[in-house]
């Protein structure tokens, strides 16, 4: 289990890393971060859309943020690295923050979905999906969802090419939840295909003369490897020779298993004249049946004669 316990507590401990940062780095735009462990220490690349907040004046404020780092989660060495983004309007954890701050301030969640999905679609996303849960209106939660484009929900490219980001608006009725996934523009989908309109069709026609040459070389090969496999293979006189042992010893088998037949005529003879014995004494036997049956007959018939007088 020791394994096992290392991996939830390194999940644990980033989950826990990323909440201090939106919650440190609300004002200036935080946009996410990467964690490298290296030999000099832990590497924590932030993404903010205001750098300058992050860094500080005179670079105070990061000083601070890298010794609450070290005192609260015991990082040896915490190294940040800040990097601005681009374009704030395809970063979702960006996105999903200004939404929510749009939803405490009291914007009407049709209004406030519709509008940031249309301004991400329009900064170039190749697709968007905005998902509030909540009680988004009344005192019954329910889920409401904005899609365009298009959007992976599965698989690899659900987890490497789709951004994910996620935010809380605190509501005089309740807390809404809001997610936000973006595939950017520069997004390679594995079911992408281009079409060249212009496209030298000489380029993909295969030359006669060179292909008719690859066949001669394939069919030289085949021819080789087929003789290596006849030198490797026995020769008939062999396999005749395997086959005649094989038989004989299936032959002294059965003959071990079964009384062998009479070779010569004296043999025979001597076996008929056994037999013919056998036949005069069964005709023996009949004859002393029927001279008893014959005496049994005229006893009951002198008895039946007595008992008439």
């Amino acid at each position: 289990m020791a394994d096992e316990m290392e991996f939830i507590e390194q999940g644990l401990q980033r989950s826990q890393i990323d909440e201090f940062f939106a919650d440190e780095l609300a004002r200036a735009g935080y946009g996410g971060m990467e964690l490298a462990p290296t030999p000099m220490g832990m590497q924590i690349v932030l993404k903010a859309e205001k750098p300058g907040m992050v860094i500080g004046k005179g670079g105070k404020n990061i000083r601070k943020i890298t010794t609450q780092l070290e005192e609260r989660f015991d990082l040896e060495d915490p190294q940040i690295d800040v990097q601005e983004v681009d374009e704030p309007d395809l970063n979702a954890q960006i996105v999903a923050d200004r939404l929510a701050n749009a939803l405490e301030r009291g914007w009407y969640f049709r209004k406030a979905g519709h509008t940031t999905i249309d301004r991400i679609m329009e900064a170039g996303a190749l697709g968007a999906e905005i998902v509030l849960s909540g009680k988004v209106t009344g005192n019954r939660g329910r889920v409401e969802k904005f899609n365009r484009g298009y959007i992976k929900h599965n698989g690899e490219p659900a987890e490497e090419i789709v951004d994910h980001g996620k935010g809380v608006a605190v509501m005089k009725l309740g807390t809404i939840g809001v997610s936000v996934k973006i595939i950017p523009p520069e997004a390679k989908l594995p079911d992408d295909f281009e079409i060249h309109e212009d496209a030298d069709i000489e380029d993909l026609v295969v030359d006669e003369e060179e292909a008719g040459e690859e066949l001669e070389e394939l069919l030289e090969g085949e021819g080789e490897d087929a003789e290596a496999e006849e030198a490797t293979e026995p020769d008939a006189a062999d396999e005749a020779a395997v086959e005649e042992i094989v038989e004989e010893d299936v032959e002294v088998e059965e003959g071990a298993a079964a009384t062998s037949p009479p070779d010569t005529d004296a043999d025979v003879e001597e076996e008929l004249d056994e037999l013919a014995e056998d036949v005069e004494e069964f005709e023996d036997v009949d004859e002393d049946a029927e001279e008893t049956a014959e005496e049994l007959l005229e006893e009951m018939e002198d008895e039946s004669e007595e008992g008439e007088e």
